[in-house]
């Protein structure tokens, strides 16, 4: 693009951005560590979703030390319901880093700010020109969107190579001292107007200049990968109940809900039924022999890349101690304090479940 096509979309843009930001709480904000909390929320996050979130985190979380200094069931609880639990867990390290190495202050270069856990391009770019006000490039989903039909790139943007060409298309953009506003603006467009599935180019501020529109591929692009049919699984869990207590695991920190409490149990095998995969799962992974007594429920979840149906059954002891042979830790918990202890969806619907059923057991034995 030459340098007056370039001015235009700069001054079109930011006029556009100054009457129609979206208002989010983090917006205006110039503490780098309020942007970077916001920014890892709401990575692969709906922003209604992550609204409450950062409002509770900032109340509990408001600075580094505090961050650095907490228990991570703390943390991971108050992440709880977002996902992605390994985005929490990096939070604590890249804290416990910045306060041990760089004097409990964020750096602001994206070469250092990458180095750090959980900080990838985008939001090292996102920290940089917000919370410093440095003209770096930030390159979220929408703005690869917006990117893309403007330079009319047909690159497969999942490509390390041609999201580098896509950043470096969005620097030749930035104007000087402005850089934060222009991210933020290239964002705000890509949600509201340069949509995926049916763009508004009527609305659009920088129409003119958007090589995509002139050549009617705006609705080609960007170019991606083709989804593939995600994977589902069938997950037997089980129940131990003793005096109004539970038996619960804490999973492993490395892997899918590191650090998470769960109901033990794993997935049904093929040529298994429940009885069967279950009593398998709990001699692994408790090294007890069980029986199964009544059903409790059916669970669904979807994750990233897969699905399950978890069944879950009360189950009896009928040879052996529970030791932790794969969870992190066991512990009998009782069941009005299983609010306490971080959890998955399923684990935290499990949980609730059996809250209800035992307020309303009190309540009919009270009768």
């Amino acid at each position: 693009m030459d340098s007056s096509t370039i001015i235009n979309i700069q001054k079109k843009l930011l006029i556009w951005y100054r009457s129609n930001a979206r208002s989010l709480p983090w917006r205006g904000l110039k503490d780098p560590y309020l942007i970077w909390i916001s920014e890892v929320m709401l990575q692969q996050t709906q922003v209604e979703t992550v609204i409450p979130y950062f409002h509770r985190w900032i109340d509990r979380f408001p600075d580094i030390k505090s961050v650095a200094y907490a228990p991570i069931d703390e943390i991971l609880k108050a992440w709880e319901g977002l996902g992605y639990y390994s985005r929490a867990r990096n939070i604590k390290k890249t804290a416990e880093i910045i306060l041990s190495n760089h004097v409990g202050v964020i750096p602001s270069r994206p070469i250092d700010l990458i180095k750090l856990p959980g900080i990838g391009d985008y939001i090292a770019g996102a920290i940089a020109s917000i919370g410093f006000g440095l003209d770096e490039p930030a390159l979220d989903a929408n703005g690869i969107r917006v990117i893309s039909r403007l330079y009319d790139f047909h690159g497969l943007v999942n490509k390390v190579a041609n999201k580098k060409i896509l950043k470096e298309n969005l620097r030749t953009l930035l104007p000087n001292g402005c850089a934060g506003d222009f991210n933020q603006a290239i964002m705000d467009l890509g949600s509201m107007v340069c949509l995926s599935a049916n763009p508004d180019c009527e609305s659009c501020p920088i129409q003119r200049e958007c090589m995509a529109f002139s050549r009617n591929t705006q609705k080609d692009l960007p170019v991606g990968k083709a989804r593939t049919k995600k994977p589902h699984f069938n997950v037997v869990a089980g129940i131990f109940e003793k005096n109004g207590k539970v038996l619960i695991g804490k999973r492993p920190t490395n892997g899918l809900l590191g650090g998470m409490w769960e109901f033990p149990g794993g997935k049904i095998e093929e040529g298994e039924d429940h009885n069967t995969a279950l009593k398998r799962e709990l001699e692994e992974e408790l090294g007890v022999n069980i029986k199964l007594r009544d059903a409790f429920g059916e669970y669904k979840h979807a994750y990233t890349h897969f699905s399950v149906t978890v069944f879950t059954y009360f189950v009896e002891i009928v040879e052996g101690k529970p030791s932790a042979k794969v969870a992190e830790k066991i512990e009998w918990v009782d069941i009005r304090s299983l609010n306490d202890f971080p959890m998955g969806k399923v684990d935290r619907s499990i949980s609730n479940d059996l809250q209800e059923k035992l307020d309303h057991a009190s309540s009919v034995d009270s009768v």
